[in-house]
Protein backbone atom coordinates (compact mmCIF):
# COMPACT_ATOMS: atom_id res chain seq x y z
CA UNK A 1 0.00 0.00 0.00
CA UNK A 2 1.14 3.72 -0.74
CA UNK A 3 0.85 6.81 1.53
CA UNK A 4 -2.06 8.04 -0.27
CA UNK A 5 -3.86 4.40 0.59
CA UNK A 6 -2.46 3.45 4.20
CA UNK A 7 -3.77 7.52 4.80
CA UNK A 8 -7.24 6.35 2.97
CA UNK A 9 -7.82 2.96 4.64
CA UNK A 10 -6.92 4.82 8.40
CA UNK A 11 -9.71 7.40 7.81
CA UNK A 12 -11.77 5.18 6.63
CA UNK A 13 -11.39 2.69 9.52
CA UNK A 14 -11.37 5.90 11.90
CA UNK A 15 -15.01 7.16 10.93
CA UNK A 16 -17.25 4.47 12.43
CA UNK A 17 -17.82 5.41 16.27
CA UNK A 18 -17.41 1.45 17.34
CA UNK A 19 -14.26 1.39 15.86
CA UNK A 20 -12.70 4.92 17.15
CA UNK A 21 -14.39 3.18 20.52
CA UNK A 22 -12.38 0.25 20.04
CA UNK A 23 -8.85 1.92 19.57
CA UNK A 24 -9.72 4.20 22.73
CA UNK A 25 -10.11 0.75 24.72
CA UNK A 26 -7.34 -0.44 23.34
CA UNK A 27 -5.32 2.57 24.33
CA UNK A 28 -5.24 1.53 28.04
CA UNK A 29 -3.84 -2.30 26.94
CA UNK A 30 -5.14 -5.11 24.75
CA UNK A 31 -7.63 -6.97 25.11
CA UNK A 32 -9.71 -10.02 24.06
CA UNK A 33 -12.35 -9.80 21.10
CA UNK A 34 -14.67 -11.24 23.73
CA UNK A 35 -13.60 -8.16 25.97
CA UNK A 36 -13.57 -5.71 23.21
CA UNK A 37 -17.50 -6.56 22.05
CA UNK A 38 -18.80 -6.78 25.88
CA UNK A 39 -19.75 -2.64 25.94
CA UNK A 40 -21.05 -2.92 22.71
CA UNK A 41 -25.21 -4.10 21.87
CA UNK A 42 -24.02 -5.57 18.67
CA UNK A 43 -23.10 -9.31 17.33
CA UNK A 44 -19.29 -11.33 17.52
CA UNK A 45 -19.53 -10.88 13.81
CA UNK A 46 -20.23 -8.03 13.97
CA UNK A 47 -17.33 -7.06 16.16
CA UNK A 48 -15.34 -9.22 14.32
CA UNK A 49 -15.73 -7.19 11.34
CA UNK A 50 -14.99 -4.07 13.40
CA UNK A 51 -11.93 -5.72 13.92
CA UNK A 52 -10.63 -6.79 10.46
CA UNK A 53 -11.42 -3.31 9.36
CA UNK A 54 -8.99 -2.01 11.94
CA UNK A 55 -6.31 -4.68 11.38
CA UNK A 56 -6.44 -3.87 7.57
CA UNK A 57 -5.46 -0.58 8.17
CA UNK A 58 -2.89 -1.41 10.60
CA UNK A 59 -4.49 0.42 13.62
CA UNK A 60 -4.82 -3.21 15.51
CA UNK A 61 -2.74 -6.68 15.47
CA UNK A 62 -3.94 -9.49 16.96
CA UNK A 63 -1.33 -11.38 19.19
CA UNK A 64 -1.12 -14.87 20.44
CA UNK A 65 -1.62 -15.64 24.43
CA UNK A 66 -2.22 -19.71 25.02
CA UNK A 67 -5.75 -19.99 24.05
CA UNK A 68 -6.34 -15.69 23.78
CA UNK A 69 -5.74 -13.82 20.66
CA UNK A 70 -5.48 -10.30 22.12
CA UNK A 71 -5.93 -7.40 19.96
CA UNK A 72 -3.27 -4.52 20.59
CA UNK A 73 -2.84 -0.85 19.29
CA UNK A 74 -0.83 -0.01 16.57
CA UNK A 75 0.26 3.68 16.97
CA UNK A 76 2.11 4.16 13.38
CA UNK A 77 -0.98 5.19 11.39
CA UNK A 78 -2.33 7.30 13.73
CA UNK A 79 1.14 8.85 13.72
CA UNK A 80 1.44 9.11 10.08
CA UNK A 81 -1.94 10.91 9.93
CA UNK A 82 -0.88 13.58 12.45
CA UNK A 83 1.93 14.09 10.09
CA UNK A 84 -0.55 14.29 7.34
CA UNK A 85 -2.32 17.00 9.58
CA UNK A 86 0.26 18.76 10.70
CA UNK A 87 1.45 20.37 7.10
CA UNK A 88 -2.44 21.91 7.65
CA UNK A 89 -1.97 23.21 10.96
CA UNK A 90 0.92 24.94 9.86
CA UNK A 91 -1.02 26.31 7.12
CA UNK A 92 -4.10 27.60 9.28
CA UNK A 93 -1.60 28.82 12.15
CA UNK A 94 0.09 30.83 9.01
CA UNK A 95 -3.41 31.86 7.93
CA UNK A 96 -4.52 33.08 12.05
CA UNK A 97 -0.93 35.15 11.88
CA UNK A 98 -1.53 37.07 9.19
CA UNK A 99 -5.05 37.95 10.29
CA UNK A 100 -3.78 38.92 13.59
CA UNK A 101 -0.64 40.78 12.02
CA UNK A 102 -3.99 42.60 9.76
CA UNK A 103 -6.01 43.64 12.56
CA UNK A 104 -3.12 45.18 14.30
CA UNK A 105 -2.39 47.49 11.35
CA UNK A 106 -6.25 48.24 11.25
CA UNK A 107 -6.39 49.49 15.08
CA UNK A 108 -3.01 51.02 14.46
CA UNK A 109 -4.61 52.84 11.52
CA UNK A 110 -7.43 53.60 13.32
CA UNK A 111 -6.34 55.17 16.24
CA UNK A 112 -3.98 57.34 14.01
CA UNK A 113 -7.24 58.33 12.12
CA UNK A 114 -8.88 59.41 15.61
CA UNK A 115 -5.78 61.59 16.05
CA UNK A 116 -5.92 63.18 13.15
CA UNK A 117 -9.98 63.78 13.52
CA UNK A 118 -8.77 65.66 16.72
Amino acid sequence: MNQSQRLDATFAALADPTRRAILARLAAGEASVMELAEPFAISQPAISRHLQVLERAGLISRGRDAQRRPRRLEAKPLADIAGWLEDYRQFWEGSFERLDELLDEMKAAGKQHKRKQK
